[in-house]
């Protein structure tokens, strides 16, 4: 199973509805999620492309794993911010979701999820 690619769209009604609430975070999701800010032509978002596809698999059924293309979902991107890629959101069940930038080696992905996501 293979990160998912969504739309604003999507991400409203999977994630947070910025629009409904913009001022408070309401994560929509029923399990953990990280969401990769990302853009087809940058070569951190290649390399991290498959370690997310590969967290995939193994937290299947625990954290879903979405992809935003910056260049095609620019009103989501300007929602966060995004400013440098890859971005990754990170969106517990509770409580603030938390931001990262680069692409950050797996190890460091699993500690995340391990340590933050899941607990």
């Amino acid at each position: 199973m293979a990160a998912i690619n969504i739309t604003n769209e999507e991400f409203l009604k999977k994630v947070w509805n910025y629009k409904e609430s913009p001022q408070e975070w309401k994560f929509k999701g029923d399990k953990p999620a990280i969401v990769d800010f990302y853009a087809s032509w940058c070569g951190p978002c290649k390399m991290l492309a498959p370690v997310l596809d590969q967290l995939s698999e193994e937290y299947a059924g625990k954290v879903d794993i979405y992809k935003v293309d910056t260049g095609k979902e620019e009103e989501l991107s300007r929602a966060f911010n995004i400013a440098s890629i890859p971005t990754l959101l990170f969106c517990p069940t509770a409580g603030d979701p938390q931001m990262a930038q680069g692409a950050l080696p797996k190890s460091s992905l699993k500690e995340i999820i391990d340590n933050h996501l899941l607990k």
